[in-house]
């Protein structure tokens, strides 16, 4: 038979052939690295990825996979998975098993410890006898045995194990679909996909526990959710958990309550920040810059209220495709009892794209009007689950830097990569220089949870090709990442510590214009419909700024630091000269504080340092005599005296580079 690889070539291999043998002809050191494959049918665009002894079927073309692609990690911690249930089963006898996934960065099991004899309480103590049981079993080099079995006879494995959870994963299934898979004395019901054996599985770090309630539903039991990660090797993971002891310095939490930037508070509400006085100076200036440039590219602002009624977000299609993470809507009082689809509700707003939509269709416009671009940083809301926040990376009210763009079909492109380059001059300004574009796509097997006619949509994504083309960015692609009204471009930038992150977003949508009967008058006299683009470069303020106080650890560009400069006047004795060099800098723009505490230097120094203020000006005794400031830059230390002017104007040249405007 012949097997198509992924650079065109065709291999011949005998009838039955596995990933394996397909590994073994093309190299032994392949064959020894090989974890699973990835197997795409003949006619098919999706690959499927399946284990490495299973039979290949003849033309399909196939890609083997190994510890540096993702599918192939996402196997190891599959099958890693399955040891840490064996080595919890040998140690807990009586566990009941959940389910457990592979997950971007590890794997997790859910179980259930209250058939347990004493029923223990799992606690990070007991971390290192359960990683000692996997070490023991992964060594024993077990294959990982996949098995087709009938329905009636996984209820019976099941029902004699006493596992309710499984037992009711079944009932789901059908008859035929069915598998288990068995690695030494564990078996599992699991559609795999799985390593070869528990050999490779060398470096073990469980990391966490957390609570997690049965299949999602808090009227259900809750289980104990153990989460770990796995290695090829041990440079590895040592490498893996020192990114994490850096993560967590940077955890902008952390930075954010040190540094004063933000704060939540119960009483107030989860997931609600509240910005303290640096923290919204740090918004004000991102928000000023944005503002800034959308200004040099012809946007104009606009403001909308928080909420708007029920029925504009019918129209456009929030509600109900948005519904589950959306607050209730609020319905008048004199209304009530009546069908939901008679009464008078109002909905806090999830986007902001509606308001818009009214904007641009209060009058009538000729094509020679558009492209119309608005803007605004428009709070709106979602009803994230209490257990999904997280920090400013998640939260139930954010701002969203919002524009939306409305434009004849043939101003598309143009548009979109203009809108491009506003977010590259965003991300360059952030130092985010490490970024993949990601076309994101809609799902073609699950149309229903979009709008739009299939032409339009393949239109728009189209459109969205060609202009990340010819801007120059490598893209991939995802299918079912669009938004229910159009594909996507999103930005996925690697902040230092190399983590990924969705920040900003450029959107074509044909459907909205559709759906609200928006119009504009061509040349030729007649009504045509207009192309919207939506666009937010930065995201949300609050995950963008999460995001960025953990790429620089605090560290924030000179332009955007809450303060700027901190004078320190050596003793009481100079506060006036110290005063005078603040006031000096503050007319310049900067933003300046003077500490007149009665504190040593030294601790002065130090705090600032704490504060992450790039730039310290020391004075005393010889720097009044001179008219100068002794300058230390944060985290680097002393440069030297220099009169106050100079200082100005190296600040004013350091600022302009960073923002691109020298």
């Amino acid at each position: 038979m012949q097997i198509h690889l992924p650079d065109g070539s065709v291999r011949d291999l005998p009838a039955n052939a596995t990933g394996l043998d397909l590994a073994q002809d093309i190299s032994a050191g392949l064959a020894r690295n090989a974890l699973a494959v990835k197997v795409t049918l003949p006619g098919e665009k999706e690959g499927e990825v399946r284990d490495l002894g299973r039979p290949l079927p003849d033309g399909s073309t196939v890609q083997i996979l190994t510890w540096r692609d993702d599918d192939g990690k996402a196997a190891f911690w599959h099958s890693s998975a399955h040891l840490m249930a064996e080595a919890l089963e040998a140690l807990y006898p009586g566990v009941q098993l959940g389910i457990g996934p592979a997950i971007e960065r590890g794997f997790y099991y859910d179980v259930d410890l209250s058939a347990v004899e004493g029923q223990p309480t799992l606690t990070p103590d007991d971390f290192p006898a359960i990683e000692k049981k996997m070490k023991e079993l992964a060594r024993q080099n077990n294959a990982f045995e996949r098995q087709p079995i009938g329905k009636a006879d996984a209820v019976a494995h099941f029902e004699a194990k006493g596992d309710p959870y499984k037992l009711e994963l079944l009932e789901d299934l059908e008859d035929g679909s069915i598998t288990f898979y068995t690695q030494g004395g564990f078996t599992d019901l699991c559609r795999g996909p799985h390593i070869p054996s528990t050999k490779p599985i060398k470096a073990i770090k469980l990391t966490k526990l957390s609570g997690a309630y049965w299949r999602g539903d808090d009227s259900r039991p809750q289980l104990t959710r153990l989460y770990g990660i796995t290695f090829p090797k041990q440079k590895e993971l040592d490498a893996y958990l020192e990114m994490i002891a850096l993560a967590e310095q940077r955890d902008h939490r952390k930075l954010g309550s040190e540094m004063g930037l933000f704060m939540f508070a119960q009483s107030v509400g989860p997931g609600l920040p509240i910005w303290l006085p640096k923290g919204a100076i740090l918004r004000e200036t991102l928000t000023n810059f944005l503002k800034e440039e959308q200004t040099r590219r012809g946007y104009q602002p606009v403001v909308t209220p928080h909420i708007g009624r029920l029925d504009l977000f019918k129209t456009s299609g929030h509600y109900p495709y948005y519904a589950d993470s959306q607050f209730p809507p609020m319905f008048e009082d004199d209304a009530e009892g009546a069908p939901e689809s008679e009464r008078e509700g109002y909905l806090l707003k999830p986007m902001n794209c509606p308001h818009h939509v009214q904007i641009y269709d209060r009058q009538p416009h000729s094509y020679r009007e558009l492209p119309i671009r608005y803007a605004e940083f428009g709070t709106v809301y979602r009803y994230e689950q209490s257990g999904e926040l997280g920090g400013l990376t998640r939260v139930r009210g954010f701002t969203q830097d919002d524009g939306h763009l409305f434009c004849t079909p043939d101003q598309v492109k143009d548009e979109f990569k203009n809108v491009i380059d506003l977010t590259l001059t965003v991300l360059r300004a952030l130092t985010f220089d490490t970024f993949t574009a990601q076309v994101s796509l809609r799902d073609p097997e699950n149309t229903d949870k979009y709008i739009g006619e299939a032409a339009l949509w393949d239109s728009a994504e189209q459109s969205i090709r060609e202009a990340a083309a010819e801007m120059g960015l490598e893209t991939i692609e995802e299918k079912g990442e669009a938004a229910f009204y159009g594909p996507k471009l999103d930005f996925m930038v690697k902040d230092a510590l190399g983590r990924p992150w969705q920040l900003g977003t450029i959107q074509v949508d044909y459907n909205l214009p559709e759906r609200f009967d928006l119009t504009y008058i061509d040349a030729d006299d007649t009504r045509k419909r207009p192309v919207m683009i939506h666009r937010a470069p930065f995201g949300s303020l609050e995950r963008f700024i999460g995001v960025l106080i953990e790429h620089c650890g605090g560290h924030f560009p000179v332009w955007l630091a809450p303060v700027q400069v901190k004078v320190l006047p050596v003793s009481d004795a100079f506060s006036d000269y110290a005063r005078e060099v603040a006031s000096a800098v503050r007319a310049a723009g900067f933003r300046v504080e003077t500490d007149l505490r009665s504190e040593k230097v030294g601790r002065k120094i130090r705090d600032a340092e704490v504060e992450k203020v790039p730039y310290m000006l020391v004075v005393g005794g010889k720097e009044v005599e001179a008219g100068t400031v002794a300058v230390r830059r944060q985290a680097e230390g002393d440069r030297g005296a220099v009169p106050t002017a100079e200082f100005i104007a190296a600040l004013q040249q350091e600022v302009a580079e960073q923002l691109g405007r020298a």
